[in-house]
């Protein structure tokens, strides 16, 4: 339980800051106004890969950026301290362990890209640090109850994705080798061998079907056609799994508030 005085500085950071702290429904002020410079932020950073833009408008881009790393730097520094209004994390070893969460990783990388890109030359990185600062949007996921309850979901159904995935590595590399078997003589830059044959294979199997490379001969044919069906369970076994969670998720989720309701009135 918390130490400090109800009205602190710690406590009202607190009840501002952490989603399941705020008294009331909604977001509080604070995190409102930390969502819009979030997506204030992924807004920039979308932009700022347009050349056209950089070079007209890179002096507001660096300014936009230099703000935006003053307030969720100032941030994160206020979520720290105010973590130590829980028990797990008081004192200097709470504070560390609050500082290796998930959500305090995800606002500290959050951080980094700016850093990064400050003095970056090379090309490839500069691009790959810009593309980092989309980071930010996941810092959305902690004021997200929609988001909670989907996280809820994949982790109940866990054990169901996991065999759906097993299965789709087994189609996957299965079709992949018959393809390579058949289809390799007449093809081989496409299916010479089974890494090859993979393309096609997740191309196949993903009902996605680009085109680009496709069997010749009637037996790749024929196995294509087989693969071209196991592709429409593939895709429905891991989607029934999760509407289900998601449906589950929901329905406990509206059972507590109206639980909440009655208690109110």
């Amino acid at each position: 339980m918390s130490t400090a005085p109800p009205n602190s500085i710690r406590s009202i950071l607190h009840r501002h800051l952490t989603p399941e702290a705020w008294p009331e429904q909604g977001m509080s002020p604070t995190n409102i106004v930390v969502s819009i410079l979030i997506l204030i932020g992924a807004m920039s950073a979308v932009l700022d890969t347009e050349p056209t833009l950089t070079e007209r408008f890179s002096g507001i881009f660096f300014v936009i950026e230099l703000v935006l790393f003053v307030c969720f730097f100032t941030e994160y520094l206020a979520r720290v301290y105010a973590a130590g209004e829980e028990e797990r994390y008081q004192g200097l070893l709470g504070r560390l362990r609050y500082c290796v969460s998930f959500w305090a990783i995800i606002d500290l990388l959050a951080l980094l890209p700016f850093l990064l890109t400050i003095g970056a030359s090379n090309a490839f990185m500069l691009r790959f640090f810009r593309l980092l600062r989309l980071l930010r949007l996941a810092r959305l996921g902690r004021f997200s109850e929609a988001i909670n309850a989907v996280l809820a979901a994949v982790r109940e159904r866990r054990y169901e994705l996991m065999l759906s995935l097993g299965a789709a590595g087994m189609l996957l590399v299965g079709s992949a080798s018959l393809l390579y078997l058949v289809e390799a003589d007449n093809q081989p830059e496409a299916f010479g061998s089974i890494p090859r044959a993979l393309w096609w294979s997740i191309a196949t199997l993903t009902t996605v079907g680009y085109g680009d490379v496709t069997p010749v001969t009637a037996l790749g044919k024929f196995f294509a056609g087989i693969t071209a069906i196991a592709g429409i369970g593939l895709i429905a076994m891991p989607t029934g799994v999760l509407a289900a969670a998601f449906s589950d998720a929901f329905q406990r989720r509206k059972e507590e508030l109206d639980e909440l309701q009655n208690l109110e009135d």
